[in-house]
Order: C-alpha cells, then sequence, then structure tokens
C-alpha cells in the first residue's frame, strides 16, 4: 500500500485519514495539522521522506507556486518545507488546481449556465485556472483577493484587472511571512462577519478556498451555491444549517470529507511514478481516474 500524507500548517482539528483503492493501487490517505508551526512541518516532512512507504508529501494549508497571468510564482516559506523532504516529492495541488479545476467549470456549464451567475471568488490568484475558466464561460465576477487577502473594499471585476493585480502584488507577497497572508493554525477556526459579507448576499455562486469562504460567512446563505474543495463533515452541515443550494467540490469525497487538491496530486504522482508532471501527464490522469466534482444538492434547495 502506498501512502499519501497531506502535511498541513493549518488546525490539527481537521485532521484525517482513510484508504481508497486508484487503479488497482492501494492507497493510505492522510491529512496532518500542525497548528501552523513550520517547524512542526518540517520535522514531519523529514520523518515521512525517511519512509519507503510514502510515495508523495502533499503541502496543505499553503502554496507552493502560484499561477498567474502566465507567470509562476513561488512563496518563499513553502519552499523551506519542500526542500525538508530529499528523497519524495513534494505536491502543493497547483497542478490540479490548473487543469482539474479549470475542466470542472467547464463540464458543469451545461446544468449551471456560469453566463447567467454573479460569481464571488474570494481569493482567486491560488486558483487562477478557475478564476480564468468562470470567467470565459461569462460569468459576471468579483474577485475579492483585495477585500478578503488585505480587508482593502476594492472588488476586481475584470480577468484583466486581476493580470495586473497578480503581476504587481506576487513578486512581493511572496517574499513575505505566509502567516500574513493567510490564516494558519487556531486563526483558522476564527469567523469574522462584517462589511464583507454584502459579496456574499450579491453573489449565486460563492468560490474559492474554503478557509476563506468560512472565515468571512454570513449567517445565511440561501440559496447560494459554493464552488470549492477540502470540506470536512462538520463544514457541510454548517453549509447546511446556514441555507445553501448547493456544495461543488472538485475532487472526491474520501472517507466523508473531501481531501485537498494537494492530495490527489500526490494520488497521481503515485501512480505515474515520476515528478515533475506535465499538463498532459495531469490531463491524462485526470481522464483515467474519472475525476470530476462532487455535488451535494442540500433538501429543500431548487
Amino acid at each position: 500500500m502506498k501512502r499519501v500524507v497531506s502535511v498541513s500548517i493549518g488546525s490539527s482539528k481537521r485532521d484525517s485519514k482513510t484508504e481508497a483503492e486508484f487503479l488497482g493501487q492501494r492507497f493510505s490517505i492522510e491529512r496532518i495539522g500542525t497548528d501552523g508551526s513550520f517547524e512542526k512541518a518540517i520535522q514531519l516532512i523529514r520523518e515521512l521522506d525517511a519512509d519507503p512507504e510514502v510515495a508523495a508529501i502533499g503541502l496543505g494549508g499553503i502554496d507552493l507556486y502560484l499561477y498567474a497571468a502566465g507567470r509562476r510564482y513561488t512563496i518563499r516559506d513553502a519552499l523551506k518545507l519542500a526542500r525538508a523532504a530529499k528523497r519524495t516529492p513534494v505536491v502543493d495541488g497547483s497542478g490540479l488546481k490548473h487543469t482539474l479545476e479549470r475542466k470542472v467549470v467547464h463540464d458543469l456549464d451545461g446544468e449551471l449556465h456560469w453566463k447567467e451567475r454573479k460569481v464571488v471568488m474570494t481569493s482567486a490568484v491560488d486558483r487562477f485556472g478557475m478564476a480564468e475558466a468562470l470567467w470565459e464561460h461569462g460569468a459576471e465576477m468579483v474577485f475579492g483577493d483585495l477585500i478578503f487577502g488585505l480587508g482593502v473594499p476594492v472588488p476586481i471585476r475584470t480577468l484583466q484587472g486581476l493580470r495586473i493585480l497578480a503581476r504587481i502584488l506576487l513578486p512581493v507577497f511572496t517574499r513575505l511571512p505566509f502567516k500574513m497572508l493567510y490564516p494558519t493554525g487556531e486563526k483558522q477556526e476564527k469567523q469574522i462577519q462584517d462589511w464583507r459579507g454584502k459579496y456574499y448576499d450579491w453573489a449565486d455562486v460563492i468560490a474559492g478556498d474554503f478557509l476563506y469562504i468560512k472565515r468571512f460567512m454570513p449567517p445565511s446563505i440561501a440559496g447560494k451555491i459554493v464552488l470549492t474543495n477540502t470540506t470536512t463533515a462538520e463544514d457541510v452541515e454548517m453549509l447546511r444549517a446556514r441555507g445553501a443550494a448547493m456544495l461543488i467540490t472538485t475532487t472526491p469525497r474520501l472517507g466523508g470529507r473531501s481531501f485537498g487538491t494537494n492530495v490527489m496530486e500526490g494520488v497521481i504522482v503515485a501512480l505515474a511514478g515520476k515528478y515533475p508532471l506535465g499538463e498532459s501527464d495531469y490531463l491524462e490522469y485526470i481522464d483515467r481516474l474519472g475525476l470530476g466534482p462532487n455535488v451535494t444538492r442540500f433538501a429543500g434547495s431548487e
């Protein structure tokens, strides 16, 4: 049995472990949170790297690479984590975000008709493939990177505006301590209800990283569609209680929860037996594995 372990700098309360079979190969899939400690994450990665059963290590709660406007940016703190492994491939899910999430948007267009939807993305620079696909399918967009990431009340409404923002800010932001950019550890449990809730009210679809979505979610999101990833059973019940109409996760649910793209990318790397992979490799395994969105429709929704 091959092991794929996601080492997350997020809360250990979201830890999970399950087994699954892909293309005839059994996998043990695990998520281990370090409650915001980079030191613990580095030590854990070193220990996993020494285990011959570990076929791939995922980085959770942090991106190694951001792909935006045709360029790749490397987050300095994530690179320190990746370099802790000498033998085992370390993946962050960016390869799947750029391919699978784009495909999910395309595949759902026939049912959801994106051009008729208003979509708020809480953070788009870390899911540029999804952002581009929604824009290309005609959705009315608010890219909320300034709003939800920095607390600046400036909605970005065009893909060109997002590209300009990425080229200006990402070379600087990727060098900052990651804790300044994204909630880690116990901060992930804090919820904020303020002026940003009006963008949830405006939207038909709330998309992006689930921790950002949850962090700023108002008490009611009645009738809304949530397009995201990495949700636990508790997250699903919270969305149900707040009136969501539909939850779409871009990777399958395993053991009652959806694991991050870094986990599924680790599975693909383990199956391929090589790393790094190109876009054509990801598309091949997406097809072979039959990866597609997991859709949960909540009772009482239209």
